[in-house]
């Protein structure tokens, strides 16, 4: 469902992080794009300073209807058993929920009330995506979006279902990672200021948020917390990395932590949906993609709150070599995914 741009070349270390704070907010500024970030960006307070298990009480929901579970029951109903028992693989896990501009909002309030209530009944936490900015992918595969006052008004009404329950949601990717694509000149300068206000509507609701932190191979760490900084992040539980993406852990959780030191330690959690035999050198649909490990939440002791599945495993990312449209099923992808899986 979402488009992302990989940016390979320079890697960013720690060292090649200090030697670009400097410059950092003459970048901003000239980008439109917020001052640098300070270690004093993350106020103290709820949702920073919860534990995980008060952030994904349960731990994460996985979520009964999904297209995986959709496609797990036809695999089994015309006897293709075998089939059937890979994808089980990945229906069997809590993965993400995307909400969209493709559900009207009365019955984007009734989903989010059955959702809520299924996982309220299971005892676990589900993990919810907004994706549907104005300007969405800057014209990409996954183009869309609302207007300002409609966007407005639609994350109220999800921020005022989740008011009281347990949730999690993480907060349009790409949206701030993409922003230094020319076909994105046209959002960039209010983009972010939009941002801030949407996590400011979720942390009065009381609900935890992570935002947009591309990935590690995007945009150098220091400019990213910059942006996450102009982007309201001192309302949030931090950020999140690699969705629909495909970097290795390791490689995602030291850009994550540079950018985190950035920011004062605020928290992160990684897409690790189709990272299991990392990046393959293409971001669409790539058949060399494997299932990363099963998502979950972790011990609390450092900066990583989870990995998850954030990227739902068989969903396309695009029309591309002759995949289906992006967010439809695919099936072949998610066969080649979980049998990639255990080859390693």
């Amino acid at each position: 469902m979402s488009r992302v741009n990989v940016r390979f070349g320079r890697r960013w270390s720690r060292r090649g992080v200090l030697v670009i704070v400097a410059a950092c907010t003459a970048v901003s500024a000239l980008l439109g794009l917020g001052p640098a970030a300070t270690a004093a960006t993350t106020p103290t307070g709820w949702p920073g300073s919860a534990s995980n298990a008060e952030v994904f009480p349960g731990g994460l929901w996985t979520n009964p209807q999904t297209l995986a579970s959709a496609a797990t029951a036809q695999l089994t109903a015309s006897g293709r058993t075998a089939d059937a028992a890979l994808v089980r693989q990945i229906s069997s896990q809590p993965s993400a929920t995307w909400l969209g501009d493709w559900w009207s909002p009365s019955l984007l309030s009734s989903k989010l009330r059955g959702m809520l209530a299924a996982s309220a009944a299971a005892g676990s936490t589900p993990v919810f995506v907004t994706y549907a900015i104005p300007d969405r992918d800057c014209g990409g595969y996954s183009a869309g979006g609302f207007g300002d006052a409609a966007y407005l008004q639609w994350n109220q009404t999800i921020a005022a279902s989740l008011h009281g329950h347990p949730a999690v949601v993480l907060m349009e990717p790409d949206s701030i990672a993409m922003l230094g694509d020319a076909r994105c000149a046209a959002v960039a300068g209010a983009r972010l200021q939009l941002l801030a206000q949407v996590a400011k509507i979720f942390f009065d609701a009381g609900v935890p948020v992570y935002l947009d932190g591309g990935n590690s191979h995007w945009v150098a760490p220091a400019v990213m917390a910059a942006r996450l900084s102009t982007a309201g992040v001192r309302y949030t539980r931090g950020f999140f990395t690699n969705v629909a993406n495909f970097s290795r852990v390791d490689a995602e959780r030291s850009y994550a932590d540079s950018v985190s030191a950035l920011l004062g330690g605020t928290h992160f959690v990684i897409d690790v949906s189709r990272n299991g035999a990392g990046w393959q050198g293409v971001w669409c649909n790539p058949p060399g993609a494997a299932l990363g490990q099963n998502p979950h939440v972790s011990a609390g002791t450092t900066a990583l709150d989870a990995l998850l599945w954030v990227k739902n495993p068989g969903v396309s990312d695009g029309s591309c070599n002759g995949s289906p449209a992006a967010g439809a099923w695919f099936e072949a992808s998610a066969l080649s995914l979980v049998r990639n899986r255990g080859a390693r």
